[in-house]
């Protein structure tokens, strides 16, 4: 495979104006003569006026005369014009990219670190050790590569320290990024975590204004693909997997942060623990960290029990709490809130609040949301009723027949499930209807969410708003 590399111009027209934008290509020639061409890097739009201040704004440094001068730069076929900057001809034929780094990125990841003070604060924390390594530029390096290319620190170690300027910028070299060196770094770091949330606490108010009013509260969990560990007081277990790898072991991890995303805390727990069981060590956590405050708690239904949001309630000062309800109990309230009148938040958006035993309860409608909802269900209803054709024509042995059926109810998912009624003879005929009434229901509650607050019922906006901030946080957690 033989390749080169070249600048290429782009021209597109628009509004009567003929736009050039330029990048640097890598053309490879493939065996059996086919050549394909890669971007390795953009330049971006240079029109004729851009093009003429950056004549004037390229400067090298002449070391035979000691100062710098003005240069301008031009393909070998083409005459520089007169009276402009001082031209040199570069052949492009013969121009290659070696050796890139990542540079901009990095100055901004550094910059925000600085800005967070978060060198002073760890630079007084983490000194340097005998052999002269400076932790506080080491934690830097792994915070930098987890915003930046989040992965392990031996693909850090091998390959992306190498490929950026890190070690300009920060003024190291290598060792900074060895292997053994970074892992011994997240040693040091645990002794430091309340003071660190404490400093951030006054960072995220100094620079945003930030308030502590309303808080959400979500739960993840990351696997490890190793077996149990033999120390009992390893949090690594097993437990039920978000990410849908039950045969792993696995830690939760829990975090409070504000409606702007600003992390107020965290907590890692064995990856056993229930959901349920977090949260008033969390409650204590934060009144500990921040004090006693009315506060809003923004949470998900499987996070609270009964007991818990009753404690909630009856807590001086008062802890008001904004969490989400099955679907399922709708059937209990329904009738109540058939009678109440729809309220609408915004364009798309209605809601309902029934007040009902010291909370309400808020039924919200989204257009959007049904959409999705009613597409995702017909979707998987039209392809578990196919299935279910061709396991009827098939027409394979009863214990067949069984196995097969489970795996098109499993890939159906509950709502196909639902609404379809299916039945296997003694004789090995497969039979199945739609539940028609089953379909009704769940029609009239897709794009439907039913939330229940102390909150007052007097701002269904205010409801609304936190509860999308909630569906934001776990979003995120979902991409992490």
């Amino acid at each position: 495979m033989l390749c080169g590399v070249f600048l290429k111009c782009s021209q597109r027209r628009k509004d009567g104006k003929i736009h050039r934008s330029w990048s640097v290509v890598e053309s490879r020639r493939h065996a059996g003569g086919k050549i394909t061409q890669q971007h390795v890097l953009y330049l971006g739009e240079i029109n004729d006026s851009q093009q003429r201040a950056w004549e004037k704004t390229i400067s090298v440094f002449d070391e035979a005369q000691g100062e710098a001068r003005q240069l301008a730069l031009f393909p070998n076929d083409r005459v520089p014009p007169e009276g402009g900057a001082e031209a040199v001809q570069v052949r492009l034929d013969q121009l290659r990219l070696e050796n890139p780094r990542q540079w901009g990125a990095c100055w901004l990841a550094d910059h925000l670190w600085r800005t967070l003070k978060l060198d002073d604060f760890f630079g007084a924390r983490l000194p340097l050790n005998r052999e002269g390594t400076d932790w506080e530029k080491v934690l830097r390096v792994l915070v930098i590569y987890r915003l930046l290319s989040p992965g392990s620190e031996w693909r850090l170690h091998r390959h992306w320290f190498s490929t950026t300027a890190l070690g300009d910028l920060l003024g190291v070299d290598e060792r900074a990024a060895q292997d053994d060196t970074l892992y011994r770094c997240h040693d040091l770091l645990l002794g430091h975590k309340e003071a660190l949330f404490g400093h951030l606490r006054e960072r995220w108010a100094d620079l945003f204004g930030a308030r502590y009013e309303v808080l959400l509260y979500d739960l993840t969990s990351t696997y490890f693909e190793c077996g149990v560990p033999q120390d009992e007081t390893d949090p690594r277990r097993f437990g039920y997997s978000r990410d849908k790898r039950g045969d792993c072991v696995q830690v939760v991890i829990a975090l409070v942060v504000t409606p702007e995303g600003l992390p107020l805390a965290y907590e890692m727990f064995p990856g056993n623990t229930a959901d349920k069981t977090t949260l008033r060590g969390m409650l204590a956590t934060i009144r500990r960290r921040y004090g006693a405050a009315e506060r809003i708690w923004v949470m998900d239904r499987g996070i609270p029990t009964e007991e818990v949001l009753s404690e909630l309630r009856a807590a001086d000062p008062s802890v008001r709490y904004l969490v989400g309800t099955p679907k399922g109990r709708l059937t209990r309230y329904e009738a109540g809130l058939a009678e109440r009148p729809w309220q609408d938040v915004r364009e798309g958006l209605r809601v309902k609040l029934l007040p009902q035993d010291g909370e309400v309860y808020v039924l919200a409608d989204s257009q959007a949301r049904t959409g999705k909802e009613r597409g995702m269900r017909r979707r998987k209803l039209k392809a578990y009723w196919k299935r279910l054709g061709e396991l009827a024509r098939q027409a394979p042995p009863r214990d067949q027949l069984l196995e097969k059926l489970g795996a098109a109810k499993d890939r159906a998912g509950r709502i196909a499930k639902t609404l379809v009624v299916v039945a296997v003879g003694d004789d090995g005929r497969l039979t199945y209807r739609l539940d028609r009434d089953a379909l009704r229901t769940v029609r009239g509650r897709e794009g439907r969410y039913l939330l229940r607050t102390n909150l007052a019922a007097d701002d269904p906006a205010l409801i609304w708003r936190c509860y999308l901030q909630l569906c934001h946080v776990e979003e995120a957690f979902r991409t992490r």
